[in-house]
């Protein structure tokens, strides 16, 4: 296990890149089992999930090739269904949660495919019922083999239908739409995810053949086609590394500019960091963050205290409220943070309160912030990461502390956010990596 010695309360500066979109890489990279064609794909960020992805379908018998540091191209020619059945298939697929968008694919193209319960991070329970319904009413049917834990899934005649999905699951959306652009017949979809990773999606199935109309809302249709052929894509900048470099900044009063971020893609993002009292300089496609000694937050018009909180899009997204509410520890005024779509990713707090934070828990869902207004500096210790988003959330606030930090677990990072150390180094921040 590797952590991160941090020597906060250091102000940055310079230019940062956000990687490509992890949420869409997950997604996009599953899709090429769709067609024998091969497929390029470009801004793939190198994390441990897609990396495990990518190793994945490697396994199973897809043909992948490197040709740059960040674009790799995809064949799946053919695909070793005994492999699905193996021990280490199940392990493969119970470390990383986007594994479960193979199926629609699987689905679409073979008819057939296999399902253990993936895993991911532990912020909560995270059903899988948008998808296999919907899949089941596209005509798949399941079969659980308790000795295995595994659901063999057989679809050989897939058929487009009418779904009203019974939540907004970005994921649960992908899958069923993977497997609805080759069913005979429409599949209307309705309450579907409109995240920009399911409208990149589209647009790159779209590419294949793909006939899907509503892209970017969230009513979908999708008119079958009988094969899809190779594309060319290139991945969106995560918004929730540009969110993250946000936060950054106001917390340690730095000055960064962030490149390529795909503004008009970010919805609310900026919206939010400017209610948190942080300036935000839009410049062509960057974003700029003037160094601030202080930032106040906002409150609601009738002088109520401002309260943040998590929705499907095009509401805030939840990736990013571990960030607000570390933010808002050095902001001046109180914030009430809401986390309504997970049920444990406010649970990290007891670590902030222990570097010196003012917060109040009031239920899993619930966090009061009281800002120090950067009076009160946090202090550094030592902890650990608990999953990916709260992992980079306590780096910030160890970025922004007096003292020394230490940070276990980083794994957790790693996940999500590509060379997160040498990156903040080239910011001037002191921050390195010790091997356990």
């Amino acid at each position: 296990m590797s952590s991160f010695e941090i020597i906060g309360g250091k102000k940055l500066s310079g230019e940062i890149t956000p990687q490509g979109a992890k949420n869409e890489a997950l997604q996009v990279i599953c899709a090429c089992l769709l067609t024998a064609d091969k497929i390029t794909i470009h801004n793939i960020p190198d994390i441990r999930d897609v990396n495990k992805l990518i190793e994945l379908l490697q396994a199973i018998g897809v043909r992948v090739e490197k040709i740059s540091n960040s674009s790799f191209t995809f064949e799946a020619k053919l695909v070793d269904f005994g492999f699905l059945r193996t021990r280490e298939f199940r392990e493969k697929v119970g470390s990383l949660r986007g594994s479960i968008m193979i199926l629609g694919p699987m689905l679409a193209r073979f008819g057939k495919g296999f399902v253990y319960i993936p895993g991911g991070d532990k912020i909560g329970r995270r059903r899988l019922d948008t998808h296999f319904i919907g899949l089941q009413k596209l005509g798949a049917d399941f079969e659980y083999h308790q000795e295995e834990q595994l659901f063999s899934v057989n679809a050989p005649d897939l058929r487009g239908a009418y779904m009203l999905l019974d939540e907004a699951s970005v994921t649960g959306t992908a899958n069923i739409i993977m497997a609805a652009v080759m069913a005979k017949g429409t599949t209307t979809i309705f309450n579907a995810a409109c995240e920009p990773y399911i409208s990149q999606l589209c647009n790159m199935l779209v590419s294949m053949g793909a006939q899907i109309q509503g892209t970017g809302s969230n009513l979908l249709t999708i008119t079958g086609v009988e094969s899809l052929h190779g594309c060319d894509h290139t991945l969106l900048s995560d918004m929730i590394e540009v969110g993250s470099f946000i936060g950054l900044a106001a917390m340690t009063g730095s000055e960064i500019t962030i490149r390529n971020v795909n503004y008009h893609h970010l919805g609310l993002i900026p919206e939010v960091f400017k209610r948190m009292g942080i300036k935000i300089e839009k410049r062509d496609d960057d974003i700029f963050i003037p160094s601030q000694d202080h930032y106040e937050v906002e409150t609601f018009m009738d002088g109520s205290i401002m309260t943040i909180a998590d929705a499907p899009w095009p509401g805030f997204t939840p990736d990013l409220i571990s960030i607000v509410l570390v933010i808002a520890t050095q902001a001046k005024g109180s914030v009430l943070v809401h986390q309504k779509m997970f049920e444990s990713r406010l649970f990290f707090v007891d670590k902030l309160i222990d570097m010196g934070a003012r917060i109040i828990l009031c239920d899993p869902h619930r966090a009061t912030v009281i800002g120090l207004d950067h009076q009160h500096p946090l202090r550094g210790i030592s902890m650990s990461s608990p999953d990916i988003r709260a992992g980079v959330a306590l780096l910030i606030a160890a970025l922004s502390a007096e003292g020394k930090s230490i940070i276990d677990n980083i794994e957790q990072i790693d996940r999500g956010y590509q060379a997160i150390d040498l990156r903040l180094q080239q910011l001037g921040a002191s921050i390195r990596r010790i091997s356990g």
